[in-house]
């Protein structure tokens, strides 16, 4: 099944307004590739004046609170985040589950809630080192997918990223035969839980993709765009990607 390719920045941490001439730049190039569907997550922080600058690409959001309101200093809503300009949010993103101790519950009820606010949602999931070394890696992601995943899942919405958890930022990346396998895996996990939506899915990459290594990467069969890290922070290194995608 052909399915449209999601090509989206995760610029994480990073931002100041100075850097809102590298969102213009990046939907400059969105523009000139309108194939590909382009984003940039950027802290929200950035999502009102990125949302005004944005060009051919989306803004989206980086996480949000699975509750609509109430006493829960220093968190957002999905709410606030689209009234800010949001068009997407990421969650379950590993430095969450990890750092944050966020569960698949909490993920599920996060996607629910940006669902419910009119955000469409990037899911991530991934394994550690430890657990590809012990050749259990696709058993241990998919069962995370499937704790994840919110009510209603369908493709017109979410999207899904599987990113190792040991690539992100460091270079490495897993073979292309294990991240075609694993998003076979993920795919056919859909498919358990929700059918021919499945086929509809986007399963996007994550861990290091950059303009090296997009092209390969993307033209594998179940590898539907990417969720970009560092090489998203610039026009000049996110272009090559968006390019491959297209």
């Amino acid at each position: 099944m052909s399915r449209r390719k999601l090509v989206v920045g995760n610029w994480k941490m990073n931002g100041l307004k100075a850097q809102l001439a590298e969102v213009e730049a990046i939907g400059r190039v969105a523009a000139e590739h309108p194939a590909v569907e382009v984003g940039l997550c950027v802290p929200a922080t950035l999502i009102m004046a990125a949302a005004e600058r944005k060009g051919a690409a989306f803004i989206g959001g980086q996480d949000c609170h699975m509750n609509a309101s109430g006493a829960h200093t220093g968190c957002l809503s999905a709410e606030m985040l689209a009234e800010a300009g949001a068009e997407w949010i990421i969650v379950g993103h590993s430095e969450r589950r990890e750092a944050q101790g966020e569960t698949d519950e909490h993920v599920a009820a996060k996607a629910f809630a940006a669902k419910a606010a009119g955000l469409k949602v990037i899911l991530c999931v991934g394994e550690s080192l430890d657990v590809r070394d012990a050749g259990d890696a696709e058993s241990v992601v998919s069962a995370q997918l499937l704790a994840s995943l919110p009510e209603g899942a369908a493709a017109d919405w979410l999207a899904i990223a599987y990113e190792p958890i040991w690539a992100i930022g460091t270079g490495r990346i897993p073979t292309m035969e294990a991240v075609a396998a694993m998003h076979a895996a993920l795919r056919a996990s859909l498919a358990s839980r929700i059918g021919g939506q499945a086929d509809a899915m986007r399963i996007l990459y994550g861990g290091s993709m950059n303009g090296d290594n997009a092209a390969e990467l993307m033209a594998l069969a179940d590898v539907d765009g990417g969720l970009v890290g560092g090489a998203s922070l610039t026009a000049e290194k996110f272009a090559p990607i968006i390019a491959a995608a297209g």
